[in-house]
């Protein structure tokens, strides 16, 4: 081998290795740019401050028929409805599996700061205010603020000006979006801890209109149909009802609006749906306006089990 040849085969050998070199970190380039996996359900839950407990502690309403109710000893409601089908997503299935705690209006976000609950499933409206403090997945449901009247004043109070008659006792739950926004359009309110004492406070004669969302109400007027009736008014706002989760658990967040979003498409692509079964069995009936699952926002892309999802 002469000396010419032996340099046109280094230089031939010294360009291939070049290139291969760039084919491979142009290759190395883009597998970077690939989307990673997709963590898997189980994985998530994994990241979550529940993971290993034996049961699941959620926040409900007791005292808010066709929400959240303790009738004869067992929890009934819309509300508690999604909270089991939430439950049973991510693995707490049946009652023996849930601990359902009590909490009032005003209870729901220090019932999440202090560790009582892993969740709230309560009407419980998603503000920006409250996102400061506690963690929303959802909204699962919207509705409006509206008051309720007994009949023998429902001819007389049918607008806001009217509730702010001082001659009329308006009644209220603390802690309530509804309290704000009476104030705004200067209602002056008697506040109480729930609906329901608003609701017996009309009943005894010691209040003239109680103020809350409709989805609420509804489910006192199916308690009270001849005794009450729901005014509409222009309060101009719409609530949209959120899960309550701690803050400080993005994962469990992340979890909730996923399985809420499932049941949306659910109901989307035309079949039946946790949440229509829920509302079927409670509100339905009793809204002037038939009602769809809203879509959850900030919903992750999670797989729905615990091996990877197949390449092809």
């Amino acid at each position: 081998m002469n000396a010419r040849f032996r340099t046109r085969l280094r230089s031939a050998t010294t360009t291939l290795a070049v290139a291969l070199t760039l084919t491979l970190a142009a290759a190395a380039g883009c597998d970077s740019r690939q989307e990673p996996d997709l963590l898997s359900v189980q994985e998530k839950l994994r990241e979550t401050h529940i993971y290993g407990q034996t049961k699941l502690r959620i926040g409900v309403a007791t005292n808010e028929p066709m929400m959240g109710e303790l009738r004869n000893g067992v929890h009934v409601g819309f509300d508690v409805e999604i909270a089991r089908y939430i439950a049973a997503s991510l693995g707490y299935e049946g009652d023996q599996r849930l601990e359902f705690v009590s909490v009032a209006t005003e209870d729901r976000i220090p019932a999440l700061q202090g560790g009582t609950v892993d969740l709230v499933v309560s009407s419980f409206s998603i503000t920006e205010e409250r996102k400061k403090l506690v963690s929303f997945a959802g909204p699962y449901f919207v509705t409006t603020q509206e008051a309720m009247v007994p009949t023998r004043l429902k001819d007389k109070i049918r607008t806001i000006e009217d509730l702010r008659d001082p001659n009329y006792k308006v009644c209220t739950s603390g802690g309530s979006t509804t309290e704000a926004e009476l104030e705004k359009h200067q209602v002056r309110a008697l506040v109480v801890k729930d609906v329901g004492d608003c609701v017996d406070g009309i009943r005894a004669g010691r209040y003239d209109a109680v103020s809350s969302d409709e989805a609420i109400l509804a489910g006192f007027l199916a308690r009270f149909p001849t005794e009450f009736e729901i005014v509409d008014m222009p309060f101009g706002t719409s609530e949209l009802l959120g899960v309550g989760v701690p803050i400080g658990d993005p994962a469990l967040r992340d979890l909730v609006a996923f399985f809420l979003d499932k049941s949306y498409r659910q109901g989307r692509d035309g079949q039946a749906s946790p949440w229509q079964t829920a509302y079927n069995r409670t509100l339905g009936p009793w809204l002037p306006a038939e009602k769809r699952q809203p879509q959850p926002l900030d919903v992750p892309k999670l797989v729905d089990f615990d091996d990877k999802a197949p390449t092809r």
